[in-house]
């Protein structure tokens, strides 16, 4: 538990909860750290297989703290950017289930879109509202266009506008809407989908996929292959097979 990140693990979920509720979960230096912190644990700690990331209150992330000031020379490298954050969950092989509980705007888009699974409240929305404060955006531009088609993307930056739960879906950037009661629910039973697959084989896939978005087809075809070719010697590939044979379930090891 943190001031500004609540976060635990249960049942190898690791559940971040973004919680500055009175500021709109806005990120400051100190819930960056937070953060962070709890990124790392995801990423190395091998209790943990998944994460779930939401927010309290009634705004999931309102972006950077606008209203933060850093004095200089105290920042030096040891807390990372908004921008870093979201790059070290993309890169994190571990999956994340973002639960929005409400606006996610600015760098908290840059969470949602690299999550692997998006699970919206019916009161949530995403959003890059910079143009309207006369700066430019980040994982706006950077993700938005690669999500969905180039002129519907600059239509809600170029314009500030948000977009809502049910155009998310329909959009293909939320995997589930949801009455705002049953989110965690919801991030929760996909989790436990997930949870009863090899959790390797699961980190793979995500590997895989996330290092083949900015490579030719060729590369992205042998670069998938030595992925899964890591895994066939493994506790749970020898499970899985021999589960399958005895028509059980497998019990997973991790390992």
């Amino acid at each position: 538990m943190g001031e500004a990140v609540q976060y635990e693990v249960r049942g190898r979920i690791a559940y971040i909860t973004l919680d500055r509720p009175g500021k709109k979960n806005a990120l400051n230096r100190a819930m960056r750290k937070e953060v962070q912190d709890a990124f790392t644990d995801v990423k190395f700690n091998p209790e943990i297989w998944i994460a779930i990331l939401t927010g309290n209150g009634d705004t999931f992330c309102s972006g950077k703290d606008l209203f933060e000031s850093i004095p200089p020379g105290t920042e030096r490298g040891e807390v990372m950017s908004n921008d870093e954050l979201y790059l070290f969950q993309r890169n994190t092989y571990k999956p994340f289930i973002v639960a929005l509980n409400g606006p996610c705007l600015a760098q908290g888009g840059g969470f949602a879109l690299n999550a692997d699974i998006v699970i919206m409240s019916e009161r949530a929305s995403i959003g890059w509202p910079q143009v309207k404060r006369g700066i430019s955006s980040v994982s706006g531009p950077c993700f938005l266009p690669h999500a969905v088609p180039w002129n519907i993307a600059m239509g809600y930056l170029m314009r500030g506008r948000f977009i809502s739960a049910e155009e998310a879906y329909r959009l293909g950037l939320a995997n589930e809407v949801v009455p705002h009661e049953k989110l965690l629910e919801t991030a929760e039973r996909w989790a436990r989908e997930i949870l009863e697959n090899a959790p390797l084989a699961v980190h793979a896939i995500k590997e895989a996929g996330r290092r083949g978005l900015e490579v030719p087809v060729d590369t992205r075809v042998y670069m998938a292959r030595d992925v899964a070719n890591r895994l066939l010697s493994g506790e749970d590939a020898v499970e899985g097979v021999r589960a399958f044979r005895e028509k059980r379930k497998p019990q997973w090891k991790g390992r």
